[in-house]
């Protein structure tokens, strides 16, 4: 990746005079580090009192004996029998749903040991298009990491029939993207599955751009693995998804050629099940992918990133070596960027973790990212610039008035009596949703819920075009078991405002405050108000990640008071308008679910099906 930036990786071909001349000896090393424990995932070994000479932002030597390119400007660390390993890459994540920006997901995770990731940014792609995309890639170059780029592949997730977005993507955005440097590595997460199978042009079409492009599509697969259909999705040539949630499906992803990535976000937990694929049925790695996807700020202070995936993964019966093999080498490999990252040998990127402690504990304490110490003992060594987001950029909810109570008034087929209706039913530490089907109370033609019936009001709101879209649904086992009510942007992946709650009023109280920030979550009870800001397109807040994770665990607290008890619920909660995931959800359109054909609007009561 070319870069004029302090942190620049200069390409490999610029850095080979240098490299050579430093392993012979006749140029000094600018780094050494000496008496290591080398975590080889080349050779999947461990190498006891191993040296490694850098150059630069590149590795030139690895072997016993580094002391013949140490001069008086080197720089010497003497790991005294410490483990070595390549810094950790995250092979599918989204920065933005971190809440904080690249900069500050940087500080927050090198101090943890990743050094690189393959980010998806369609979260800001689907408010902002194209400029919001490349607002992520200019100042992701400009921090120690090795932050490769993904084109958003859907924007919107499905289509405009059916949700609202802020932008449009299509085969010719996706060529456009590609042309702004090789660290716009891949095709990002293809949701539209249904849209691929039954070649759908325009999904097509940004496949055979990235193809023509020279890189690779990642996916998002959700039906079952055991029909055709699978075939029929790796057959457009994508060839990785993080779908994964039991050993199967990895299984069958692995046979087909597709790079598995077995995912432990926040509240996503998958990866205990499906690693069984490897520790019960004995699959080979090579396939396999550690993955975060997506992180709260909160989680990131308080369990790590990537390091906590791996060590995640050795609690499960993961051999140490092959869990770091699995968020590296394997990485690095299905991008095809193996030759700079993902492994410590000559000619790499030099980004290198320490560890104290058992291998299995990944306990990091220092952190070197292109050649550079910026992290030890779980502090930042180094400043990072702050970026400028543009005007637009921080000003993105466009609404056409202020939101009332009447706008949560959910109109019903009779005057009173009971029917039948469809709830989303949210399911901890899982992505997936429930179609529950409940009886409501019809009071003066509209539902009438109290705290005690156990559901919620869900409402979607159109946010960036001010087309006064809104549509209103149920969910069920938020759990809130008093008047309550959380507005937010942050709702995957059209990021409209999206309003939960069982008091009319205060979902529309913390609408309003929400709007007020231009952006951000809102949490509202009888006598609180709990706000965290993101301006930054609705999505990220510029603030140190630090006080972030304060303000967002400040919310999860708040949600906690007033009943919803999930495992990092916000997480799971905002993700209730991603009508890509089975099996029901809710857009500015209306109620969408997922079926054998696709996805498909249905009505809130039963009793009004055709």
């Amino acid at each position: 990746m070319e870069s004029p930036q302090r942190f620049a990786r200069p390409h490999l071909a610029d850095c080979v005079p240098d490299l050579v001349a430093t392993a012979r000896g006749d140029k000094k090393a600018t780094l050494v580090i000496q008496h290591a424990k080398l975590v080889n995932v080349c050779s999947g070994e461990i190498q006891d009192d191993m040296s490694i000479g850098v150059q630069g932002t590149r590795i030139a030597f690895v072997g016993k004996d580094a002391s013949h390119m140490i001069g008086d400007d080197t720089k010497v660390i003497d790991a005294g029998g410490r483990y070595v390993a390549p810094g950790l890459l995250d092979g599918h994540c989204h920065i933005e749903s971190s809440q904080i920006t690249p900069t500050q997901f940087a500080r927050a995770v090198l101090v943890k040991g990743t050094t690189g990731g393959f980010f998806d940014a369609h979260e800001i792609t689907n408010v902002l298009g194209l400029p919001g995309l490349r607002l992520m890639l200019d100042e992701a170059r400009e921090t120690p990491l090795a932050a490769y780029m993904q084109v958003a592949s859907c924007v919107p997730s499905t289509g405009p029939e059916l949700e609202t977005s802020g932008a449009s993507i299509g085969p010719e955005e996706v060529a456009e993207a590609f042309t702004w440097g090789p660290d716009m590595i891949a095709l990002g997460e293809v949701m539209n599955f249904p849209g691929v199978v039954f070649s759908d042009e325009k999904m097509i079409g940004e496949i055979q751009a990235t193809l023509r492009a020279g890189r690779v599509a990642d996916g998002h697969y959700t039906w079952p693995v055991d029909d055709w259909r699978i075939s029929a999705y790796a057959a457009s040539g994508i060839s990785g998804c993080h779908e994964s949630v039991k050993a199967e499906d990895v299984i069958e992803r692995v046979r087909r050629g597709i790079y598995a990535k077995m995912r432990r976000g926040s509240a996503w937990h998958d990866v205990a099940e499906s690693i069984k694929a490897h520790t019960d049925h004995g699959i080979d790695t090579r396939r396999m992918i550690l993955v975060t996807d997506d992180r709260s700020p909160e989680s990131l202070v308080d369990e790590g990133h990537m390091d906590f995936v791996v060590r995640h993964a050795i609690a499960q019966g993961v051999r140490p070596v092959t869990a770091f093999q699995m968020a590296t080498i394997n990485t690095a490999e299905r991008f095809g960027v193996a030759r700079d990252v993902g492994t410590i040998t000559p000619a790499s990127c030099a980004d290198i973790i320490m560890l104290d402690g058992n291998l299995a504990d990944v306990n990091v304490v220092m952190t070197i990212a292109a050649g550079q110490v910026v992290a030890e003992n779980g502090r930042m060594v180094v400043e990072l610039p702050e970026f400028e987001y543009p005007e637009e950029a921080i000003r993105s909810v466009h609404l056409t008035r202020e939101v009332s109570p009447e706008d949560f008034v959910i109109q019903a087929p009779v005057q009173s009596g009971e029917r039948t209706a469809r709830a989303i039913q949210v399911r901890e530490n899982h992505v997936d949703t429930k179609e529950q089907l409940v009886s409501v109370c019809i009071e003066d033609g509209s539902v009438a819920l109290s705290v005690e019936d156990g559901l919620c009001k869900i409402a979607v709101i159109e946010r960036h075009k001010g087309t006064g879209n809104q549509a209103l649904g149920l969910v069920s086992d938020v759990g809130f078991n008093v008047p309550a009510a959380i507005a937010t942007t942050v709702a995957h992946d059209c990021h409209n405002l999206m309003v939960i709650g069982n008091s009319d009023a205060l979902m529309a109280q913390a609408a309003n405050a929400v709007a007020d920030m231009q952006g951000g979550i809102a949490v509202v009870t009888a006598d609180k108000l709990v706000k965290l800001p993101l301006p930054v397109a609705g999505l990220m807040s510029n603030a140190p990640f630090e006080e972030v994770a304060e303000q967002s665990r400040a919310i999860s607290e708040a949600l906690y008071e007033a009943g919803c008890t999930m495992n990092y619920a916000f997480m799971t909660l905002s993700l209730l308008a991603l009508i890509v995931v089975p099996e029901l959800r809710l857009s500015d359109i209306g109620l969408i679910k997922t079926t054998e054909q696709g996805f498909v609007e249905v009505p809130l009561f039963v009793e009004d099906e055709q």
